[in-house]
C-alpha cells in the first residue's frame, strides 16, 4: 500500500488541542521534523483507547526532530536529534507534493 510520506519528506507535526487518549506529546506540536522511516500499519490507538476503532488502522513514521529546535537553551551538540514514532494523522506536509504523490 502506497504511504502518504516518504523517507526523507519533510513534515509539520500538527499543532493542535487534541483531547483524551493521544499519542503525539505537546511539545512537539507544530514543530518541523523529517521521515526518518516508514513503519507499518497499527490500529488508531487514539480510538482504540475508546473502543471505537472499529479496525481502523493508520500509518505510523518515525520523524527526526533537532534538539536545537526543541528546546531553545539546548546546549548540546547542533546534530543531536529525536526520533519519535508519529502517526499519519498528525502530520502535515511541508513542501508541495512531488511524482504524483499528494
Amino acid at each position: 500500500m502506497a504511504t502518504r510520506f516518504r523517507e526523507g519528506d519533510e513534515v509539520r507535526i500538527s499543532d493542535r488541542y487534541a483531547p483524551g487518549h493521544v499519542r503525539t506529546p505537546v511539545y512537539v506540536r507544530g514543530m518541523l521534523g523529517v521521515i526518518e522511516r516508514v513503519l507499518p500499519r497499527f490500529l488508531n490507538p487514539e480510538l482504540e483507547a475508546y473502543g471505537v476503532n472499529e479496525g481502523t488502522e493508520t500509518q505510523l513514521y518515525r520523524v527526526r526532530l533537532s534538539q536545537n529546535s526543541l528546546w531553545p537553551d539546548y546546549d548540546g551538540e547542533a546534530s543531536d536529534v529525536l526520533e519519535l514514532e508519529i502517526y499519519e494523522h498528525w502530520l502535515e506536509p511541508v513542501a508541495p507534493a512531488s511524482n504524483g504523490r499528494e
